[in-house]
């Protein structure tokens, strides 16, 4: 969450740490702040401000330069939304300007010890304790002064630290949120996201926790928090900005559902092996001698990256005949879990650096499990700290709620699971099978994308509910849990799902008139269960939208999806449920790239 933009060069810095945090917009955020210097002022100059970026570029003085600067886009957790609440934060003699994403955990006891010492605070904020440690320090280099706050400082941070006595460097450290430094031409730029730097340099470098970094205008260098020297190699990113642009579509979120045909076309490519009816997966680092001494695979993951952990849990069971479940990952490493040297662990992150997904990877290192990565975001934290994994290739995804990262995991689930087959007991004649399934996605996903207009219509007529229930089975089952979430998300209607088998045990009592239910119904060995949870819906009066493979007679409307395998049906059975979302909420007006009280990347418990 939130989001942390510098600059330290010879360009007019307010204007690129504005566009910075637009480009951060939609990580989610309450207030916008910024900070700036030059060698020759006599100080720091802010502005803060409650609300979007446009309401502090609004702000901003004409007479507002300076050639160093850091900026904020923040989420609210100690203090409500305020002016004051806004980060940056500076200390009483405004010589010390500090920017911070994470949590304080024992903000209260030292902000206790500080007003002890007759510091007064400002703000209700975790960060502005930071501001006071640093300014209180007798250390003689800025360096030290950061290194002796964050030495009592219990939590999380990803921050950026401004001096005025020091103004020719910016110091940033990290532990539990990103940092991610730019590497220019006598110029260097610092962000919580390689999307606010791409527009100037594609060279980056990602700090690891407990390391910082000193940017100066001609050079960086980076070290541990105790002092002693790390090197850093920059590298190139993938991604360029037009990958952020809106590409002539009124949301990214509808860009990014358009996208999906060649986001799953890229995450397959170069990846199949016809020879053997297989997969090359060369990231996971897992042989097949060490493969085949697995005896259960557990799958971790958050929101939208639980729910393709489910679909890739019933992939894994049904192709490689492996014991498999998907848990919550903000569940997992507070129960206390029994970690198994036999159970491969799977952790599923679109950012590759949320933090509860990263704290249990963490703690299963610990322990001494093996650990894989499904990510989309090449160098994240989740991504160096696995033993291996898969990279999805979806691209950037700037919504707040995921649609083709979604996909492409589920997708890059279905690749594992061959993998995993295929070494196990999978046939050659089964693996074909699912290769050409697979080649068939990108041209079905482009046909199912074709009948908008008709979804859009279907969503109109459904935009007047106040709940919406969501039913599936086994396959279809996560692909409820997943469209019931994209439908709350954006369009802020209440929505739950269940298992279809589970109806008759309590969830039926709600069914009326006024609650439709949108149902999964496959053509496959379940669908005449399928059908009868249709016919009990229909004997209570509810109205029904079926997402099928034919037309439902009990359904009061039917999506029609083209069939592929089996197995790979849930990934198209998705598609139409995001556009779904998407034209209900665009029906109810609501700002549909950046839904209330959510960030895209959640880097706080």
């Amino acid at each position: 969450m939130c989001g942390i933009v510098g600059y330290i060069g010879k360009r007019d810095v307010a204007p690129l740490l504005l566009e910075g945090l637009q480009r951060l917009e939609y990580r989610g955020y309450d207030s916008a702040g910024i900070v700036i210097t030059s060698p020759k002022a006599s100080g720091l100059k802010m502005v803060k401000a409650k609300g979007r970026v446009r309401d502090l570029e609004a702000r901003v003085p004409k007479r507002f330069t300076g050639t160093t600067g850091i900026a904020h886009t923040r989420w609210a957790t100690h203090g409500a939304p305020s002016d004051i609440n806004s980060h940056p934060h500076l200390d009483p003699e405004n010589k010390v300007a500090v920017v911070h994403n994470g949590i304080v955990d024992n903000a209260s006891e030292l902000r206790a010890k500080l007003e002890a010492d007759g510091v007064v605070f400002a703000s209700e904020t975790d960060t502005e304790v930071i501001t006071h440690l640093i300014a209180r320090s007798q250390a003689t280099t800025l360096e030290e002064k950061v290194r002796e706050a964050l030495k009592v400082i219990d939590g999380t941070y990803g921050i950026a630290v401004m001096h005025a006595d020091f103004s020719d460097r910016i110091v940033v450290a990290r532990n539990g949120s990103p940092v991610v430094l730019g590497i220019g031409e006598k110029e260097m730029f610092v962000a919580s996201d390689v999307a606010a730097l791409i527009a100037h340099t594609r060279q980056v470098v990602t700090l690891d926790d407990g390391e910082m970094a000193t940017l100066k205008a001609d050079d960086f260098r980076t070290y541990t928090t105790s002092g002693a020297s790390t090197t850093a190699t920059p590298e190139t990113v993938e991604w360029e900005a037009a990958s952020y642009d809106m590409g002539g579509h009124d949301t990214y979120m509808h860009k990014e559902i358009s996208e999906q045909p060649d986001a799953v076309d890229r995450v397959l490519r170069g990846r199949i092996d016809d020879r053997f009816s297989t997969v090359h997966l060369g990231g996971l680092n897992l042989d097949a001698r060490e493969a085949r001494t697995i005896r259960r695979i557990k799958i971790l993951g958050c929101g939208t990256s639980y729910h393709a952990g489910l679909i890739g849990a019933g992939l894994i069971e049904s192709m490689a005949r492996i014991p498999a479940d998907a848990e919550p990952a903000s569940e997992f490493r507070y129960r206390n879990p029994v970690v198994d040297p036999d159970t491969l662990y799977i952790a599923v992150s679109q950012s590759g650096e949320t933090y509860d997904v990263l704290a249990a990877v963490q703690e299963l290192k610990r322990k001494g499990a093996r650990v894989l990565g499904v990510v989309n975001v090449v160098g994240s934290a989740i991504a160096r700290e696995a033993d291996g994994g898969v990279y999805v290739h979806a691209g950037p995804e700037v919504c707040v709620v995921s649609t083709k990262c979604f996909t492409n995991t589920v997708v890059a689930f279905a690749l594992l699971a061959l993998h995993l087959g295929r070494i196990r007991d999978l046939s050659v004649t089964d693996g074909k099978r699912i290769i050409e399934g697979l080649r068939k996605l990108p041209e079905q996903i482009s046909e199912i994308l074709k009948s908008e207009d008709e979804i859009k219509k279907l969503a109109a007529e459904y935009a007047g509910a106040q709940s919406m229930m969501f039913i599936g089975r086994v396959r279809g089952y996560p692909v409820a849990l997943e469209a019931s979430l994209k439908l709350k998300e954006i369009s802020y209607i209440h929505a739950e799902a269940y298992p279809a088998s589970e109806l008759k045990h309590g969830p039926l009592a709600l069914i009326e008139p006024a609650l439709p239910t949108v149902a999964i119904v496959p053509d496959d060995d379940l669908l005449e269960k399928n059908r009868a949870a249709l016919e009990e819906i229909k004997a209570r009066s509810g109205r029904i939208l079926a997402v099928a493979h034919q037309p439902q007679e009990k359904a009061d409307h039917t999506i029609v999806v083209p069939k592929n395998e089996d197995e790979l049906d849930p990934i198209l059975m998705g598609i139409p449920l995001q556009l779904l979302a998407y034209h209900t909420a665009l029906a109810m007006g609501r700002d549909i790239d950046k839904p209330r009280n959510l960030a895209k990347s959640v880097t706080v418990e």
